[in-house]
């Protein structure tokens, strides 16, 4: 999508919404920073190259390494707009950086959504994508899901085009990410190794603070009190259709600068007020949309208590040069979730289990099933 173009986006009731640019909160990196990131994530690299493939990046010293090399000898404009970000945000809730290093050859696009080739051939990839979420927080991944993969792929899978998840091609509804999870990612990164073919795939994205304009305050009341439910995703339970975590409010913290926790497919209320309130809420986001064709060496970062995201639909071809993104997540600090995983583990213990198993947990978790 150029500047001068705007794009549209046609929600379920056919309404069409505009689509500002995500180049708005865009960072593009220098040539030269360009190539001292690439220097960055070579150096780890070669520091860890014994490490085996499978869960290699699960990982404390890895973690540390990624932080301190970041630090000491990655693009200071880089860590300065990371660090930046992290404490305040923007209007948008997201953050674009442009000319990131990735690796020069590429495996063919995962047909079943997860790479499971040697991790060098992605070296520079993964360190650049580590060592930059590394300065927004601690990485953090999650069992149930993709089998607790720090750096997860982001690729359509043949049969699941009408999945609302990561290996559909449809449009994909706004959401705050693993809203439901009582650990949910502070930051998403989406790293782009290849665009869809023909580069309609707009990934979307809204921040609360430029829909909280659109609210009166008697919608806002509501949706700060706890009557909502979000069903658990598809990735975490399977084909279970009745697990859902909450009740939770949508808007939470300061009344003038709140936090936003949503997810307009897969969250429910009984009470008629809530129901109203949800929906003027999703008429504000839809009216605030940015987006943008992520070409290979773009990385978005997403806000996850600040901004919902989504994905327009795509056509996949499933001819291995298919739309591939990395996606990695991060809080704000891992050491709340230390009886949630194991010693120096990143990977958050499954919050799912039968009802066989919850009848013999010792604390209720964090769902219920109806």
């Amino acid at each position: 999508m150029s500047m001068d173009e705007v794009a549209m986006v046609t929600d379920d009731e056919g309404r069409s919404w505009p689509v500002g640019q995500a180049q708005r909160a865009a960072f593009v990196l220098a040539d030269d920073d360009r190539e001292c990131l690439r220097a960055v994530a070579r150096g780890i690299a070669a520091r860890h190259a014994d490490r085996p493939s499978g869960l290699h990046l699960d990982d404390d010293d890895l973690m540390v390494d990624c932080k301190l090399r970041m630090l000491r000898e990655g693009p200071e404009a880089l860590v300065r707009a990371l660090t930046q970000f992290r404490y305040r945000s923007n209007p948008d809730g997201v953050l674009l950086l442009r000319n990131v290093p990735i690796d020069d050859v590429l495996p063919p696009t995962p047909e079943q959504g997860n790479y499971d080739g040697d991790w060098q051939r992605l070296e520079v990839a993964t360190m650049t994508q580590l060592a930059v979420m590394n300065i927004l927080g601690d990485v953090i991944s999650y069992a149930d899901e993709k089998a607790g993969r720090i750096i997860q792929d982001v690729a359509p899978v043949l049969g699941a085009e009408k999945r609302q998840e990561n290996t559909g091609s449809c449009f994909l509804e706004l959401h705050t990410e693993d809203g439901f999870h009582p650990q949910r990612p502070r930051f998403i990164s989406l790293l782009a190794l290849r665009p869809d073919h023909e580069r309609v795939a707009l990934t979307l994205a809204s921040g609360i603070r430029r829909a909280l304009a659109g609210l009166d305050g008697g919608t806002r009341e509501v949706l700060t009190q706890p009557i909502y439910r979000i069903r658990l995703a598809s990735s975490f339970v399977g084909d279970r259709e009745d697990v859902y975590a909450g009740p939770v409010p949508v808007l939470s913290g300061s009344p003038s600068d709140p936090e936003l926790c949503v997810d307009f497919h897969a969250m429910t209320t009984e009470d008629p007020e809530g129901r109203r309130a949800l929906a003027s809420l999703r008429r504000a986001m839809l009216t605030n949309l940015v987006g943008h064709v992520l070409e290979a060496g773009d990385l978005l970062i997403v806000d996850n208590d600040k901004a919902v995201h989504g994905r327009t639909g795509f056509a996949a071809r499933h001819d291995g040069r298919d739309r591939w993104l990395r996606r990695s997540f991060a809080v704000p600090d891992l050491r709340r979730s230390t009886a949630d995983r194991l010693p120096r583990s990143h990977v958050h213990r499954r919050i799912f289990k039968s009802r066989i198993d919850q009848s013999r947990a010792d604390r209720r978790p964090a769902y219920s099933n109806d």
